[in-house]
């Protein structure tokens, strides 16, 4: 049973999908050779969030990671994700947070291709970027842990560097479907209107997706996702 304060707090982070324009769509992957020739005019909303002062991948992060629900939880929460369900997130957030990440030899490659890959793009796109923390400023459990954002707010990369997304990506001309979500997820907390998807493997073009924001699509995240963080605070 939903109560009266929490249908207002429901209808408060609403309220906020509603101040951006509704844009579902996405452009085809671009060689980063050709970023320069884009014209973006996104909409800095720092008030959004805060920045937490974490180092991703460290124990602390894993604890502020685990009380709240990041972006790569949402393809989850959304059923989207075809390597985990709900009920096993749940059963996740319910219990303790890990001391220490566990990711197979994909993942552990793309840990560390990442910096390679932002500096690639900061190179390509002029665009200065670095790892942030970010957490809503209005309702706690809200959280991305971005693998790049400028100072100013105005612009946020998501980095993915394996060979199956890559091919994905490149054959299909838009971030996988399995992705979706998270990439919303990051436009929700930052409160932009796009996002830049970047591809990179070493020795083979780089990609670059503009990811547009989908406000219908968000606001059946966000209540997704609080009927969620309901859920596990109710074994708390």
């Amino acid at each position: 049973m939903v109560t009266k304060e929490e249908k207002e707090e429901l209808k408060r982070l609403l309220q906020k999908v509603t101040t951006a324009p509704n844009t579902p769509a996405t452009q085809p992957p671009l060689l980063a050779a050709s970023v320069a020739d884009l014209v973006a005019t996104p909409t800095p909303k720092a008030s959004h969030y805060i920045i937490v002062e974490l180092e991703q991948g460290t124990r602390e992060w894993l604890e502020w990671r685990h009380k709240g629900i990041g972006a790569s939880d949402a393809p989850v929460v959304m059923g989207e994700n075809p390597w985990k369900t709900a009920a096993q997130l749940l059963h996740e957030k319910r219990g303790r947070a890990a001391r220490e990440s566990v990711q197979n030899a994909a993942m552990a490659r793309g840990t560390l291709l990442e910096p390679e890959a932002r500096g690639r793009y900061i190179s390509r796109t002029g665009r200065d970027v670095q790892p942030a923390c970010l957490q809503s400023s209005e309702h706690e459990w809200l959280r991305a842990s971005v693998d790049g954002l400028t100072n100013s707010g105005d612009v946020v990369v998501e980095i993915k560097c394996g060979e199956s997304v890559y091919r994905n990506t490149s054959q299909n001309g838009c971030a996988p479907d399995y992705y979706y979500g998270q990439l919303q997820h990051i436009l929700a907390v930052t409160g932009l209107q796009s996002l830049d998807f970047w591809c990179y493997l070493p020795g083979l073009p780089d990609l670059l997706v503009p990811v547009k924001r989908d406000n219908n699509y968000i606001e059946r995240l966000l209540n997704l996702e609080f009927q969620f963080w309901k859920d596990v605070l109710r074994s708390a």
